[in-house]
């Protein structure tokens, strides 16, 4: 400061022009304040003295205050009211000049800035831009029950501004904004029929409250906004929860009285600062004028209106027609003055005519009686495609509803000082121009199709299911196709409707109906002498009558009301009549909703919409986001699906189920889920082995495809199925507590059917069992009649005992063939190669072709067709020499004798008893230490072999350090061999069979 004095005196200005220059003005009361008029003396800042005046008092417990004459003095009229910490200010100008027009050109703005809770806004520029929804709302609320109060004929325009300077969010700011708006005007010189008073109730837990905080609004089941003058309505809005008409007729009563004390409190802050009203020129209609255009156009009027067969175009027409004629009449006159106040003039005849009709013979222009409700026709599920639809008419009065749910993710962000930060409920009203038959241009957010939509949106969110239960962000788009009155309360039947068919679980269907108001007013008191309420009313009707009560609700009880009126007040009495006519006919147009579509509409069709909640540790869902979100939405641009993330929990929003598989497939392989044993998964494989693949799947997860379970059938090579990068499906069969995960293949593959009974093989094994059945059961009393020592035979798997009759010269030829092969003990299996023979001269065969298959069928485990084919050959033998057969060699062949007395078996015999069990395919599941099976050498190596086991399964054999082994195998050749061990990656060791045993 005292930079600035010193600059001040460094100059050699005058005083005054000195202090100008620093950008100082000391004006008070229009006039300007002088430093001392001694040059010589110091000069000094002038003292401004700011008079203003305050008036307090006390509503609903809370202190309430209207100031003026501190800020804003330049305005017509300026008012700050301040109720806790919360403070608006209103300011009311208006235009000096009056151009020529027949209508009040009033703008009520309200605003809110993010300073006035102590904050930067979020946008790019860093400063509030144009207005949004909530702002239009709150202006619409202001305007409402102050437009009626300005004078008849006064077209003057004005404007009236209430910007948020403070708030500390326990009071909402639009009630605030229209009492200080009200306080405003009455002390402007600007005519107006005021003031004002608004009040908010609230009902919690059965009890009215007044004035309630936006906490206890979060909890009350009624949020009524009340306007009134001393005696009369002037605005009412409300949103509750399905409450009766009784109850609310009473919230009105006890608001009416609260509201007024607004009154005096303005009165009294008018008297002391108000300003004096001006004279303003009003444009007024001569009397002289109406009672002509009366006499030309009454009784034309009258039939036009009187004939139920007009439609609205053709009424429209006819009345347009009506007025031409009148015209030219003046024209002809020369009338000037009467020609440019001419169609404020008709509309006024037209009007009366009207009016009086309906009061004297209760019928209204398309014929209808009073309380009688529009031709409705109701049609859901009227785009399939989408989530919901639904197309509602009422009279000419047609509106499309589509519903379309999203993810919690897209809810709307709600940059206001006060209420919650997101709505996930949305309704947008559409009021395109061919609806009205009209050409005009769409522009944004419309004040008209902002205050509708939410008029309708507020209906609707009393029957939505809770949060909890259904997440889904849910948008519904009301498009008018035809217009003629109530298109907002079509938009409630049409919504809910379409909510029903996309499945939401509604509490009931939501229907509304407005109602309207014809008054005969005395002319010298005002006063009403009568009236009649209207139900259901048309376009015209609206325009030419006194009131738009809007009423929605459900069968139990109201949701939304919005009460327009054009008089300077309706008394109370009356609006509490109107609700019980606006109850019955609700209750009409639910009896057709309900026939259309009475419960939500189950959801399993290919444009159902699908939601899932998954659940995730918080660091895994930072890898779902990636770098700056850039993870999340290249999986959204990707699949068309919605994610939402919210502390732990993963939402997903598609469109259709393939949508949202595509998406979980997404997420699964960034971040995974839990490993469930039987669950499908999807994943690449990342390498082959020769035994199987491992595969990579559920966020980086890696698992073994095993060879065996890549088909039901063989599969020679894993490379021959599978290949680096293919994407495949599979199961998770089996997981241990080293976390190793095996998968399969075809465990998601349908099995192959058996082979039936009727098959060739298995009907000629029936019927060569059946032919030794007889023999077999005489063996058997020969065997129970012998001395107990002799063990019983041992009975094949098939249900007749395998037993082989042969004679004793083969039985001694087959004991001598067992007694060579125990001595020559060769090193290699007997399963040689045809044309390899064995070096060891004892290893020779002794017996002949047809004893080696007798030998062979003897093994218990031979599959039923060997089987069958050794008792053929048996039978033919015994066919041969039937009497060289003695009980004696059919015993010793049949049964065997003591252990002690046993032969060991020869190397053939050990083939076939292990032949059935090397016939089943070799897997890892059936590989154990101990199995004896049929092998194939593949490579022969410095140090060992490589062997087939079968089944793409690879084993080792090791040679001895005796002697070079390499040279006694060949590539190709059988052994038989025996598993007795496994390396550490788990690769088969053997040994041969012959080894072992010494």
């Amino acid at each position: 400061m005292s930079s600035i004095v010193s600059r001040a005196r460094s100059t050699s200005l005058p005083n005054l022009l000195a202090w100008r220059a620093l950008g100082f003005r000391t004006i008070c009361s229009g006039r300007l304040g002088f430093a001392p008029s001694d040059p010589h003396s110091p000069a000094s800042a002038g003292t401004k003295i700011l008079e203003s005046f305050k008036e307090e008092f006390e509503i609903g417990g809370r202190v309430v205050s209207f100031e003026t004459g501190k800020i804003a003095r330049f305005a017509n009229g300026s008012v700050v009211l301040g109720m806790d910490d919360t403070k608006v200010l209103s300011t009311v100008t208006c235009a000096k000049t009056d151009l020529p027009r027949d209508f009040l050109p009033l703008t009520v703005d309200y605003q809110e800035k993010q300073y006035a809770q102590g904050l930067i806004p979020n946008s790019y520029m860093r400063r509030e831009g144009a207005p949004k929804e909530r702002e239009l709302l709150c202006g619409r609320l202001i305007d409402r029950p102050i437009r009626p109060l300005f004078p008849s004929g006064f077209y003057h325009e004005v404007q009236i501004m209430a910007s948020v300077l403070s708030s500390d969010g326990k009071q909402d700011p639009d009630i605030l904004a229209a009492n200080a708006s009200s306080a405003a005007l009455m002390l402007s010189d600007v005519p107006w029929g005021g003031p004002i008073g608004v009040i908010r109730i609230g009902r919690i837990c059965g009890q009215f409250v007044v004035n309630p905080t936006m906490d206890e609004l979060s909890s009350s089941d009624l949020n009524l906004i009340y306007a009134c003058t001393r005696d009369k309505t002037m605005m009412i809005d409300v949103q509750a929860r399905e409450i009766s008409e009784k109850d609310l007729a009473a919230a009105l009563r006890l608001a009416h009285p609260e509201a007024v004390k607004y009154l005096d409190p303005q009165i009294r802050l008018a008297e002391k600062a108000g300003k004096e009203k001006k004279e303003y020129k009003l444009s007024m209609l001569s009397e002289k004028t109406l009672e002509k255009v009366a006499d030309l156009a009454a009784t034309r009027i009258e039939s036009v209106f009187s004939d139920p067969s007009y439609g609205k175009f053709e009424r429209g027409e006819a009345l347009d027609n009506i007025g031409k004629d009148v015209k030219k009449v003046f024209e002809e006159d020369g009338d000037q003055e009467s020609l440019s106040i001419l169609p404020k003039a008709v509309d006024t005849v037209r009007k009366k005519v009207v009016r009086s009709r309906m009061i004297s013979d209760g019928f209204r222009v398309d014929g209808r009686h009073l309380d009688e409700v529009r031709p409705i026709y109701c049609e859901s599920r009227y785009l399939p495609a989408l989530h919901g639809s639904a197309l509602f008419s009422r009279g000419d009065t047609q509106v499309l509803c589509t519903v379309t749910l999203g993810a919690p993710g897209d809810a709307q962000s709600l940059d206001s000082l006060v209420g919650p930060p997101k709505k996930r409920f949305m309704l947008h009203y559409s009021f395109p121009p061919f609806c009205t038959n009209e050409v005009g241009k769409r522009g944004g957010l419309n004040r008209r199709e902002v205050g509708h939509g939410t008029l309708a949106e507020k209906a609707l969110l009393a029957v939505l299911p809770p949060e909890d239960a259904f997440p889904y962000t849910v948008r519904i788009n009301s498009e008018v196709m035809s217009s003629d009155g109530s298109t907002s309360m079509a938009s409630v039947c049409g919504g809910s409707m379409a909510l029903m068919d996309a499945g939401i679980p509604l509490r009931a269907h939501v229907a509304g109906v407005s109602v309207g108001l014809i008054t005969d007013v005395d002319p010298s008191s005002g006063e009403i002498k009568d009236y009649r309420i209207v139900t259901d009313i048309l376009g015209l009707e609206d325009h030419l009558g006194d009131m738009d009560f809007k009423i929605a609700g459900t069968r139990n009880g109201v949701t939304a009301i919005q009460l327009d009126i054009k008089p300077a007040g309706i008394p109370l009495d009356i609006v509490c009549e109107s609700l019980e006519n606006a109850r019955e006919a609700r209750l009409q147009i639910l009896d057709h909703m309900e026939r259309d579509i009475n419960s939500p509409r189950d959801q399993d069709g290919a444009f159902s919409p699908r939601l899932a909640t998954l659940k995730y540790t918080n660091d895994a869902l930072r890898n779902l986001i990636g770098p700056m979100g850039a993870l999340k939405r290249k999986i959204e641009e990707e699949t068309g699906a919605r994610l939402s993330i919210d502390d732990g929990t993963l939402t997903i929003v598609a469109k259709n189920q393939a949508v949202m598989e595509k998406a979980q497939e997404k997420v699964d392989f960034i971040i995974g889920r839990e490993i469930i044993v039987g669950e499908v998964y999807k994943g690449t494989v990342t390498s082959i082995k020769e035994y199987g693949a491992f595969v990579e799947f559920n966020g980086g997860q890696q698992g073994l495809l095993h060879m065996s379970e890549l088909s039901h059938e063989p599969v020679s090579k894993v490379s021959d199925v599978l290949h680096i990068g293919k994407y495949i499906t599979m199961m998770c069969i089996d997981t241990d507590v080293r976390g190793n995960i095996k998968l399969s293949l075809k465990a998601l593959l349908p099995k192959p059917e058996p082979k039936r009974a009727s098959d060739p093989e298995k009907t000629s094994v029936v019927k060569e069992s059946s032919t030794v059945s007889t023999e077999a059961s005489s063996v058997e009393e020969i065997v129970a009649s012998m001395p107990s020592v002799v063990e019983p035979p041992k009975k094949s798997k098939l249900a007749v005992p395998a037993v082989v009759i042969r004679t004793a010269v083969e039985c001694d030829e087959a004991e001598n063939s067992s007694l060579v092969d125990k001595n020559t003990k060769p090193k290699r299996a007997a399963t040689l190669k045809p044309d390899r023979k064995l070096k060891s001269s004892a290893s020779k065969q002794t017996v002949t072709q047809k004893e080696e298959e007798t030998l062979e069928s003897t093994n218990p485990e031979d599959s039923p067709a060997e089987c069958g084919e050794t008792l053929k050959q048996d039978e033919k033998l015994k066919c041969t020499s039937p009497k060289s057969r003695s009980i004696a060699s059919i015993v010793s062949d049949s049964i065997p004798v003591s252990s002690s007395k046993a032969k060991k078996p020869s190397r053939k015999e050990k083939q076939s008893e292990n032949k059935a069990e090397d016939s089943a395919p070799v897997t890892f599941q059936n590989l154990k230490i101990g199995t004896e099976m049929t092998v194939k050498v593949q490579q022969i190596r410095t140090h060992g072999l490589v062997l087939d086991l079968g089944g793409g399964i690879r084993g080792m054999y090791r040679f001895e350090p005796r002697d070079d082994e390499k040279t006694k195998f060949e590539i190709g050749e059988t052994l038989q061999v025996k598993c007795t061990s496994f390396t550490t990656k788990g690769i088969p060791v053997m040994v041969l069979v012959d080894e072992e045993e010494e």
